[in-house]
């Protein structure tokens, strides 16, 4: 079983439902959800839904969207993981409250994502979907090695399609970009 992925300002680890809170007042920005899902969502309920949506989906899978928790603060901060899509593969996606835009968090989730798909699980391949103008986003995964693949229709929106194999992965490690 995947314990808590521990990075350096940030850790994941499974949602609880004491976690409604502080997801739904990242989740309730309208602004943080511009590129996610069907927006913003609008109750404490509907966050709960989600929650319970992702422990059910970690007990069937091994893996699901965890909590990003600060390591300084230890406030829960965002979303960060993996789901199994209808079509069978899986999909990284992440999100952060905006306090916490720009200073790496996104990539240091992401990145401790792709090592426990690859190295952990033994998940082959990975995607991602992102809407062409979320540049930060687009900047995020192509760092950590994804590449475009395609377009695809999500959520009534053209999506661009990311791809990273285990075999193409270049671990944190391993990696020359100084990229940390």
């Amino acid at each position: 079983m995947l314990g808590t992925l521990l990075g350096t300002t940030i850790e994941l680890r499974p949602f609880t439902l004491d976690d409604v809170p502080a997801a739904h007042a990242v989740y309730s920005d309208p602004e943080v959800m511009r590129w996610v899902g069907r927006g913003a969502v609008s109750t404490p309920a509907a966050t709960e839904g989600m929650l319970r949506q992702y422990i059910a989906h970690q007990d069937a899978h091994g893996f699901a969207f965890w909590a990003v928790v600060d390591r300084t603060s230890g406030r829960v901060i965002g979303d960060a993981g993996l789901a199994r899509t209808i079509e069978g593969e899986v999909e990284m996606g992440y999100t952060l409250g905006r306090r916490w835009w720009g200073g790496g968090r996104a990539t240091e989730a992401a990145g401790l994502w792709l090592d426990a798909a690859f190295r952990q699980l033994d998940i082959p391949r990975l995607r991602a979907l992102v809407e062409a103008p979320n540049l930060g986003s687009r900047h995020v995964l192509e760092k950590l090695g994804f590449r475009q693949d395609g377009s695809t229709i999500a959520f009534d929106r053209v999506h661009l399609v990311y791809r990273l194999s285990r075999t193409t992965y270049a671990p944190k490690a391993d990696r020359s970009d100084g990229l940390t």
